[in-house]
């Protein structure tokens, strides 16, 4: 299962000429990526979407649904969100990045997140550095780079 974001993607897609649209989010963020809008409500969304569709074995996510993904597990890790669902074994996450706010932060990357993980990280994305930084919060991540931007790589 792949669900979409939940919100119409605002401003030009990265995607597009490669995917028709439609084109959507999962939330909105400032430029400092502190301060989010919709975030409680996509969480929510998608806790009842793996509760309901799953179990899962792992997550897959590009770009805010690495980002996202790598929350849920953090938070399910600390017993905050899917505690009926079982342990996930493997996350993928392709140019995903760590939340920064800060009481985010304390929960969802308090411990190293035990779930086997493999990083793709572009030389050339613009989330090349919070993406690295993503992996450090896994215990033994995986790590694969490729030559390419932000984008879901041709390997």
């Amino acid at each position: 299962d792949f669900p979409d974001g939940l919100f119409s993607a605002g401003g030009k897609s990265d995607i597009e000429g490669i995917f028709p649209p439609p084109y959507f989010e999962w939330f909105q963020f400032n430029k400092e990526f502190t301060e989010y809008t919709n975030l409680e409500e996509c969480i929510s969304h998608l806790c009842q979407y793996i509760t309901h569709n799953g179990p899962f074995h792992g997550l897959l996510g590009f770009s805010q649904g690495a980002t996202l993904g790598a929350l849920l597990l953090g938070y399910k890790a600390q017993g905050k969100v899917l505690k009926e669902h079982p342990p996930f074994k493997m996350f993928v996450s392709i140019s995903g990045s760590k939340f920064r706010e800060p009481s985010i932060c304390e929960v969802a990357y308090k411990d190293k997140i035990n779930v086997k993980s493999v990083h793709f990280i572009g030389a050339k994305d613009w989330l090349k550095l919070p993406s690295e930084d993503l992996a450090t919060a896994f215990h033994d991540p995986l790590i694969i780079r490729h030559p390419q931007g932000h984008t879901v790589p041709r390997l």
